[in-house]
């Protein structure tokens, strides 16, 4: 989808439809008309092709480099108070950090409330890694779930594997819910923690404004 996106923004700064005023902002050009079924050459579309994933990677390498902050930077229990921070500004009320040892991987706990009206409990488990989380480890996570809450949430910095994700939507099975490492990059970014966007001033001359004198 990203990608996607890209393209058609490369196309259309080509065409001089958009033009880029700073990180992420973008500006349309006023009455410009845009033909983006137009057969391009294939040099051109080489070109277009390695700005769009150009854009793609510059896009996702603030997630990245949050990503190396916390797995680098911060211990393990500090990465569980941050897991603790974002689940509060995200609305979970009585969230605690137990991560004793022996606790079948509980790392905390917490009460999610839907529209101030409903709510359950949830248990959740963090891995700081950068590896990918196997469907034995959501497994493990959902055997400590027994009788303590029937929803459970695991985080990584990391990836899940594919059988990780089926084994967290089991059939008959209580579901657990993911969040990997871009995901937390991007709450950070949402919430504002730790992530500060710029977003540059950019000013235009409305000739026609003028122009009604």
């Amino acid at each position: 989808m990203q990608y996607n996106l890209s393209w058609v923004r490369t196309i259309l700064k080509n065409q001089g439809v958009l033009s880029k005023v700073g990180r992420g902002i973008w500006v349309l050009a006023e009455n410009k008309p845009v033909d983006i079924i137009k057969k391009k050459e294939p040099k051109i579309e080489k070109i277009q092709e390695k700005e769009a994933e150009e854009e793609v990677s510059e896009a996702e390498n603030w997630k990245k480099a949050a990503i190396e902050v916390i797995t680098e930077k911060m211990s393990p229990s500090a990465f569980e108070r941050l897991i603790q921070r974002i689940l509060r500004e995200k609305g979970f009320s009585q969230v605690e950090v137990t991560g004793k040892t022996g606790d079948g991987g509980i790392d905390g706990k917490g009460i999610a409330r839907i529209n101030g009206i409903l709510s359950f409990h949830i248990i959740f488990q963090c891995k700081r890694y950068k590896g990918k989380v196997s469907a034995g480890a959501i497994r493990d996570f959902r055997g400590a779930m027994v009788g303590r809450t029937d929803k459970g949430l695991f985080i990584t910095t990391g990836t899940f594997t594919r059988d990780a994700i089926r084994e967290a939507n089991r059939d008959g099975a209580p579901t657990i819910d993911l969040m990997d490492g871009e995901k937390i990059a991007e709450k950070l970014k949402e919430l504002n923690l730790g992530i500060d966007v710029e977003l540059r001033e950019h000013i235009t001359i409305n000739k026609k404004w003028f122009e009604s004198f």
